[in-house]
């Protein structure tokens, strides 16, 4: 898929374009990316806020290239990097690095990139963490696009009240390499196609990779790399507790 433009796709038609929260109608992309109409636009939207949330166990290029890529496609004022706390669907699967070192990559990750902010609403939340209760958070009059991959897109039916998750937020959907989107359309048929390298990178290899001494350098950020090394993550820690796994399904990951 080609990279440049940063163009996205409606899912149910193919046709080139971002909906909206203010209605039923959808925006034309050709009008958002048009100066004069942006100009416009601009002065009279809420904020619009792209929401990636994940494990970020740890993260990496892939997320970073999502978020930009949203970022410039949807024509949002921000893109905030979520760390999970205790997320519901992945609580049996692994033990989890512990969210302050989560939250530390995330910072050093994103710091150099204008309209990356890091969240910690979900960090800090007690008990189990879900998409609702995050995006309930939120002022009303905030637009929220919540960017997932496509492989987490089409579970979205799994997860608590989704019905009401997407209600109150766009799905933007991350491609991911051999994924057939029409999995996704087939539940969320306005989901928005973003459309961008399909990356086939995961958090669970780079934590296999570190753990056995193999190079994973260029798979995340220089500074998320060197916090990695340094601090020796992904290897048994001295306290114990920081545990790779063999199995990552990172919801919006």
């Amino acid at each position: 898929m080609a990279v440049k433009g940063f163009i996205c796709r409606h899912a149910s038609t193919g046709s080139t374009s971002i909906p909206s929260l203010s209605s039923d109608a959808v925006r034309p992309i050709s009008r958002v990316l048009s100066g004069s109409w942006l100009r416009r636009d601009r002065m009279l939207a809420r904020v619009r806020t792209g929401i990636l949330g994940g494990t970020f166990d740890p993260i990496h290029i892939a997320h970073l290239h999502a978020g930009e890529t949203a970022l410039h496609a949807a024509r949002l004022d921000r893109v905030l990097f979520m760390p999970a706390g205790d997320p519901w669907q992945k609580t049996h699967d692994r033990q989890i690095t512990p969210a302050s070192a989560r939250v530390e990559m995330t910072r050093l990750a994103i710091a150099a990139t204008p309209g990356f902010e890091i969240d910690l609403r979900e960090v800090e939340r007690e008990g189990p963490t879900y998409t609702l209760d995050t995006l309930l958070s939120f002022p009303r009059d905030e637009e929220l696009y919540l960017i997932l991959g496509s492989d987490a897109a089409a579970r979205l039916p799994t997860w608590h009240l989704w019905e009401e998750v997407v209600k109150r937020a766009v799905i933007l959907v991350v491609p991911r390499p051999g994924h057939d989107f029409s999995l996704v359309t087939n539940v969320l048929p306005r989901a928005v196609l973003l459309d961008m390298a399909a990356m086939d990178i995961s958090s669970t290899a780079i934590r296999q990779m570190a753990a056995a001494g193999r190079p994973f350098r260029y798979l995340v950020s220089p500074e998320v790399y060197r916090y990695v090394v340094d601090e020796g993550i992904y290897t048994q820690s001295r306290s114990g507790d920081m545990v790779m796994s063999a199995q990552d399904q990172e919801e919006g990951q």
